[in-house]
């Protein structure tokens, strides 16, 4: 027996010791603390966040009326997000935009092969799975997609999940505890964090990319914990920063780490065929302990996914809450449409060479005209700052009503003052959609800096 197998089995056993006592234990007592009430229907109407969101919203939608220029949170649309949408909203009725907020990268979520195989699925099983698999029988579908993602990834097996979000806080929640510790990229996933929350463990953060941070971090807190686990990316999502996987893993397994590494936006767009960065940097498999990625960026369905040793998806299958166990299965559909997205990556390797010239000439343009991009590194994911939610505000519905869609970040997605646009560059965009949309873009930025904004200028 493995000596994760063994770990699971003494799990199962607390987990049975622990319930057949339960008859016998104390009952709990009420708590007799006295504190004032908030009064009926009022139990989260003072909560921060709550009381934040509420008060943000309201500032959002006073500006837009103020000013008369469309709000872009939540643009109604109809059709797929491709690299061109049709809106519904009233000012901009009949309006086709050039769609940058797509994380449909190879254009596969409305592929025909894509969406023929979700089709299929979805006639042959139906529309839900409607159980967790290892109660509800299993669909050969799932197993034949795991097999080809652990193959892809060099390891013994695969599971997929249905979501990328719950992907990484359910994994992160079933493997650490009181006493672990997860060192993390500063700009790591909000999936992670809650993870780590969730797990009861402790996070600790090193310098984005900094090999020498995290050296520093591990010489001086992995003695004071049992299991560590350093978490990276491979493709930043908010910055367009690539992972430094390879020095960072090595750094990690000095100090006795495992590395846990997030592929949701570079599985399909890194590599010479796509398979992400683990081809990119040409590593083995077991470079690192949990491979996790996306379903639903590159490959046009929605999910996510872990590749890891056979002991450890196993593992996790049976026992993992809120992953696999306890939780319905994807739906057939979309594991149909991401093994057919699959085979489309194999057949059409145009579609890579296509996504990276366009990443280049947008980014390379845009940063001849001296627009910020921040730290990002000329990848698919383009971010452009503007600083001040008011300017970044104004820039966004300027090019709304010039025929152009990107998302607007802000607050607390990224730091005040850090506010930016985000672009995603797909292997669809045309060089005229690109070139226009870098003119567009740097005369509306030029005018933007000369706006007031409250919210920077202090």
């Amino acid at each position: 027996m493995t000596e994760s197998a063994r770990d699971l089995a003494r799990k199962l056993l607390a987990d049975k010791s622990s319930g057949s006592t339960a008859a016998t234990a104390p009952p709990v007592r009420p708590v007799t603390r006295s504190r004032q009430r908030r009064g009926p229907g009022r139990q989260f109407a003072d909560h921060p966040d709550v009381a934040a969101a509420v008060q943000k919203r309201a500032m959002i939608a006073s500006l837009y009326e103020q000013t008369q220029l469309v709000n872009p949170l939540f643009l109604p649309r109809t059709g797929p997000n491709d690299t061109v949408i049709h809106v519904t909203e009233p000012r901009l009725a009949g309006t086709d935009l050039v769609n940058f907020s797509a994380y449909n990268y190879l254009g596969l979520a409305n592929h025909p092969r894509v969406v023929d195989g979700a089709k299929k699925a979805l006639d042959q099983y139906g529309a839900s799975a409607s159980a967790s698999r290892i109660v509800a029988g299993e669909i050969p579908l799932y197993e034949e997609l795991e097999r080809r993602l652990a193959g892809i990834y060099g390891v013994g097996d695969a599971m997929v999940t249905t979501s990328g979000y719950l992907t990484n806080a359910g994994v992160i929640g079933f493997l650490l505890g009181d006493g672990d510790v997860a060192v993390c990229d500063s700009l790591i996933h909000g999936s992670v964090i809650s993870g780590v929350q969730w797990s009861g463990a402790r996070r600790i953060n090193f310098r984005h990319n900094d090999p020498e941070s995290l050296r520093s971090v591990l010489r001086t807190s992995r003695s004071g914990f049992d299991r560590a686990l350093v978490v990276l990316e491979g493709h930043y999502s908010m910055d367009g920063t690539v992972g430094r996987i390879e020095e960072l893993a090595a750094i990690a397994r000095e100090y006795d780490c495992a590395v846990m590494v997030d592929e949701a936006h570079s599985f399909g767009v890194f590599g010479a065929k796509g398979h992400g960065i683990r081809e990119h940097y040409g590593l083995p498999g077991d470079a690192v302990d949990i491979w996790m990625a996306t379903l639903s960026k590159a490959l046009g369905s929605t999910g996510g996914f872990v590749a890891a040793d056979a002991d450890l998806i196993g593992a996790m299958k049976s026992s993992a809450p809120g992953v696999a166990m306890l939780t319905g299965a994807p739906a057939p559909a979309a594991i149909g449409a991401a093994l057919a997205a699959l085979d489309v990556l194999e057949r059409e390797p145009e579609r890579l060479t296509r996504l990276w010239a366009n990443a280049a000439l947008f980014h390379g343009a845009l940063s001849e005209r001296g627009v910020n991009l921040g730290v990002s590194h000329g990848t698919p994911i383009v971010p452009v700052i503007v600083p001040g939610e008011i300017r970044a505000g104004y820039v966004s519905s300027t090019l709304l009503e010039n025929g152009v869609y990107s998302g607007l970040i802000s607050s607390p997605a990224v730091p005040a003052g850090q506010e930016r646009l985000r672009f995603f560059i797909t292997s669809e965009h045309t060089e005229e959609q690109l070139t226009r949309t870098v003119d567009l873009l740097t005369e509306t930025i030029a005018r933007a800096e000369q706006i007031p904004d409250s919210t920077v200028d202090r």
